[in-house]
């Protein structure tokens, strides 16, 4: 028995197979920048560095 595959079947499995791939990709780079700045959050409290500005600087940007 000889099986006919439409063209059109052929494109919908694509588009299916590249919505996978592309949502894959974004929840692995979701979870590679959660896992990320779970490791620096102790390095950004001993580094940050506060940036105050004072009524001078405001008023020289007027």
């Amino acid at each position: 028995m000889l099986a006919y595959i439409d063209p059109s079947a052929v494109t919908y499995i694509i588009q299916a197979v590249a919505a996978v791939v592309v949502a894959l990709g974004a929840l692995i780079t979701v979870f590679r920048h959660k896992i990320a700045a779970f490791f620096k959050r102790g390095k950004d409290d001993v580094e940050r560095k506060e940036i105050h500005f004072t009524d001078e600087d405001t008023s020289s940007q007027e």
